[in-house]
């Protein structure tokens, strides 16, 4: 787990799973299995689920993917595809992306999709504060001519 600089433990897993199953139940949101279409291979995950940061909420995208799936364009064909989900079908007027500061290439993955930086937030995690960016993605709608 590169961005967090920790492994996940089994309860740490079990954890994650019951917040996931919550957010499921709760908005029809979370974490979503990304998988080959040919293949059935599971590449990782892709995230469309709300968050509260400073007293505000926005609604996040996010993803893990396994490193051998690193580069190949497969987060940025997952994140179109939510932010496309979140204004055509939720109608939400923004989503966000929470990227560490020394994290290039997620950097680099939200300014392709156009998101701008925002903001910053410190996130605890495991009793370690870390910085956090805040790229958002506004909705612009473009009359019909």
């Amino acid at each position: 787990m590169y961005a967090w600089e920790y492994d996940f433990s089994n309860k740490d897993v079990q954890n994650w799973i019951e917040k996931n199953l919550e957010l499921y139940k709760k908005y029809n949101l979370g974490y979503f299995l990304m998988v080959e279409n040919n293949s059935g291979k599971i590449l990782g995950q892709a995230a469309l689920m709300p968050d509260l940061i400073n007293g505000h909420k926005y609604y996040e995208i996010g993803y893990i993917l396994k490193k051998e799936y690193w580069h190949r364009g497969l987060a940025t064909e997952a994140a179109r595809a939510l932010v496309h989900y979140a204004f055509n079908s939720l109608n939400l007027k923004e989503v966000i992306f929470e990227i560490r500061p020394e994290n290039i290439a997620s950097r680099k993955f939200a300014e392709i999709l156009n998101a701008k930086i925002c903001g910053n937030f410190i996130k605890n995690v495991r009793g370690k504060n870390m910085i956090h960016l805040i790229y958002k993605l506004s909705f612009i709608h473009t009359p019909a001519i």
